[in-house]
């Protein structure tokens, strides 16, 4: 069946659910954000983490429970992420100020033993919950985060289910991550090799079945085949995307990616895939093996919304001017950008379809290149790759010195049957520090295309 791609002018317009003016507001704060899998905390230091370029901080009491604290310390203003955790608070590294999980100042050196702790010396805190093996974070009212609004995958819950888990900072803002997963159309030809194969890029039909404040609920298939099974993917405002698939009776799995505004001109992915078969596969292959295959997915789209998101605040133009979208491949991403447009005035900066609130420092020519580095926006971050670097690391430091050992053991050596042994060692070390660099490399740098 053969297609016309239409322009989204000539397209038929998508009917979206009617929402009551009084709810058309949404609240960033009134939300909860995943900032990290429970996997990647450390157990005995701070985690600093913002919300639109609000600093927070994460530590753990004596007894193990999270607090959430606002990451300025109330004496001088230093941040407390800086410091470290002394018999389970939080200790400024300035004064030596210390809090606990709740805000509350419990100890300040500089008083006098019998002066009491002035009561605005507190900090101010947040709902902080676990929840499905990541950390949930309500940075609004403490009496409005209710625990089942978080935008957990109902299919974590039960036990068939196994998923790999992947985190990583990107150098651009949070729409501009979300219109580029909730976009299936480019899987085809960006990922082509990995997730896509350039023969099957083709029209596609996509349906935009509801869109409200909450976000907006989609479905897409090829069109070469007019009878295959749709796939579910939607919006959950503000920050996840889901893909999910049934392959078979009993049979499913999805692809959940969260993200987290940390700021303008960055945000954090947290990408869980998901199934209820292959389960071996996703249990016996090393998490650290397969961080290295979702970053190189990843890094086959960096460079091009890097690229993106620079030429579009440099023009500073609406993207309705911009665009060129069709009706075959971009639905689903003008309906985000335009839900935007509609919900997203409120956010303390947003790309819409027709609108857009940009800070400052957007659009802005000479600044520092992007760091399009895997270390620093991966590796460091993941406790599992930050383990297994570090263990390569110094394999390959213990593989050259040994490889010198041997290279001077064979020169100094007076037997034949000596140089032979030093020799075939000199050469198993050399070759064990080469995997070693080869290995340590593929944590540092990240994938770019020839």
């Amino acid at each position: 069946m053969k297609a016309e791609a239409k322009t989204e002018e000539t397209a038929k317009q998508t009917v979206t659910a009617p929402v009551p003016e009084g709810e058309r507001e949404f609240n960033w704060r009134q939300c909860w954000y995943p900032v990290a899998f429970l996997q990647d905390l450390p157990k005995d230091s701070p985690y600093s983490f913002s919300l639109y370029d609000e600093p927070f901080v994460l530590f753990r009491n004596r007894d193990g429970k999270l607090g959430c604290l606002t990451d300025r310390c109330s004496h001088r203003a230093a941040r407390l992420s800086d410091g470290q955790i002394t018999d389970g608070k939080i200790e400024c590294l300035y004064h030596g100020w210390q809090f606990g999980t709740g805000g509350e100042c419990e100890h300040i050196p500089q008083l006098p033993v019998d002066a009491k702790i002035p009561a605005n010396a507190c900090v101010q805190s947040f709902t902080v919950v676990e929840r499905q093996g990541m950390v949930w974070v309500w940075p609004g009212e403490p009496e409005a985060g209710a625990g089942e609004r978080i935008p957990t995958i109902a299919d974590l819950d039960k036990p068939e289910f196994d998923s790999a888990d992947y985190m990583r900072d990107l150098p651009y803002d949070q729409s501009y991550f979300i219109e580029n997963v909730i976009d299936p159309a480019h899987v085809f030809i960006s990922h082509h090799g990995t997730e896509g194969n350039r023969e099957q890029a083709q029209a596609l039909e996509m349906e935009v079945l509801e869109s409200s404040v909450e976000g907006i609920k989609g479905r897409w298939r090829g069109m070469r085949n007019p009878n295959g099974s749709w796939s579910n993917l939607d919006f959950t405002a503000p920050n996840l995307v889901l893909y999910s698939f049934s392959v078979a009776a009993g049979r499913s799995g999805g692809i959940a990616l969260y993200s987290i505004p940390l700021g303008q001109g960055k945000c954090r992915m947290l990408l869980r895939r998901y199934a209820n078969f292959l389960s071996w596969k996703i249990q016996l292959k090393p998490l650290w093996v397969e961080h290295l295959r979702q970053s190189k997915i990843l890094e086959e789209d960096l460079q091009v919304v890097v690229g993106q998101k620079s030429e579009i605040e440099r023009l500073r133009q609406p993207l309705k001017e911009l665009y060129l979208p069709l009706k075959t491949s971009d639905t689903l991403v003008i309906e985000y950008r335009k839900w935007l447009d509609k919900f997203g005035r409120d956010l303390p900066y947003y790309q819409g379809y027709a609108t857009s609130k940009l800070g400052s420092d957007s659009g802005e020519c000479g600044g520092e290149p992007v760091l399009l580095d895997r270390l620093s926006q991966h590796t460091q971050l993941c406790g599992t790759c930050s383990r297994t670097y570090r263990v390569t690391s110094r394999l390959q430091q213990i593989s050259v010195g040994a490889a010198v050992a041997m290279a001077a053991l064979a020169i100094v050596a007076d037997g034949f049957g000596s140089k032979i042994v030093a020799v075939s060692a000199f050469l198993s070390a050399a070759a064990l520090a080469a995997v070693a660099q080869k290995v340590k490399t593929h944590f540092e740098r990240s994938y770019t295309r020839h």
